[in-house]
């Protein structure tokens, strides 16, 4: 639904958001970084403490919410440590989908003053190992989602290595697809921009799969 700074996300703006059908069950909050010192480096303006405080008030408030978040590795003088601190959080907080990308230089940035000193190669290993833990995580979430039935709008047809499929999105922002070529009237006349119900019939860390409902 949208990408909110930690600070702005007040008691407020949660409760009404949760309480408003038109708005759908997800947020993305980036944290960036699970240290506080390098998040002091960054000057996110926040510490660890404030964003998890903030992370369980949305959740007692919006307790059906998604939540996603944006994470750099490898940011200017990141030690293992530091880095460890941010998989921990990772696996206290649970999120549904983490963006994780490396850090690179970004001209006109304070930080573009500094020295780039963790290595390229220790950046691909810290990305590959938070996406590996990310896996585990919504995969587990994920499961809750098996034999249910989700409303799901269409965004558009899924043709890759071959496939018949529509591929949407349910209202906690998961990706979910489904067959085209199933032969039941409503298959037949959906289109892109329909919602319609999906059962759900196999699950990854990434998506869900399903089929047409019979309602």
């Amino acid at each position: 639904f949208m990408t909110s700074y930690p600070r702005h996300m007040t008691d407020s703006m949660i409760e009404r958001m949760a309480h408003l059908p038109k708005v759908c069950e997800h947020l993305n909050i980036p944290v960036q970084a699970g240290d506080d010192d390098v998040l002091k480096r960054m000057k996110r303006g926040y510490t660890i403490g404030e964003y998890v405080e903030r992370i369980e008030r949305v959740r007692e408030l919006w307790p059906n919410v998604s939540l996603s978040t944006d994470v750099i590795v490898g940011f200017c003088g990141e030690t293992d440590e530091e880095f460890q601190h941010t998989l921990d959080l990772l696996e206290r907080i649970r999120f549904d989908v983490v963006h994780v990308a490396a850090y690179s230089v970004r001209p006109g940035t304070v930080a573009a003053r500094w020295e780039d000193d963790v290595p390229l190669a220790v950046k691909k290993q810290r990305l590959h190992a938070l996406e590996d833990v990310q896996a585990r995580i919504a995969h587990e979430i994920n499961q809750q989602y098996l034999d249910g039935i989700e409303e799901v709008l269409i965004e558009e047809e899924n043709t890759s290595h071959g496939r018949e499929q529509w591929r949407g999105r349910n209202r906690a922002n998961k990706l979910v697809f489904f067959p085209k070529s199933e032969e039941t009237q409503e298959v037949r006349s959906t289109q892109i921009g329909d919602l319609v119900k999906v059962r759900i019939e196999h699950v990854t860390p990434w998506s869900l799969q399903g089929c047409i409902a019979a309602i």
